[in-house]
């Protein structure tokens, strides 16, 4: 699965990682069951993650709540983003 990859072209373009490096490798590393290192990878992909089923179950059974809980968890995962990309630029 790690062959059918898409490059990060903005790496690729500037030298530098973008927020979203590392999301592809994280979500195949979570698909095969290793969750530590999906999160060390990219630790947004629980929050969204979390948001992408809240979408999926709101498609086929609505619910109250879900424009609550999609708000709450796209700004957890925004915050999530943005703390890990300067943290990984930055300081690491």
């Amino acid at each position: 699965m790690e062959k059918y990859m898409l490059p990060c072209l903005h790496k690729k373009l500037f030298g530098f990682d973008c927020p979203g490096c590392g999301g592809q490798r994280a979500l195949v590393m979570l698909l095969k069951g290793d969750f530590t290192e999906a999160f060390f990878m990219y630790p947004a992909i629980y929050p969204l993650a979390i948001l992408a089923i809240s979408i999926g179950v709101n498609l086929v059974y609505p619910y109250k709540l879900y424009s609550k809980t999609a708000s709450t968890l796209t700004i957890i995962s925004i915050i999530t983003i943005v703390i890990s990309y300067v943290f990984k630029q930055f300081i690491a």
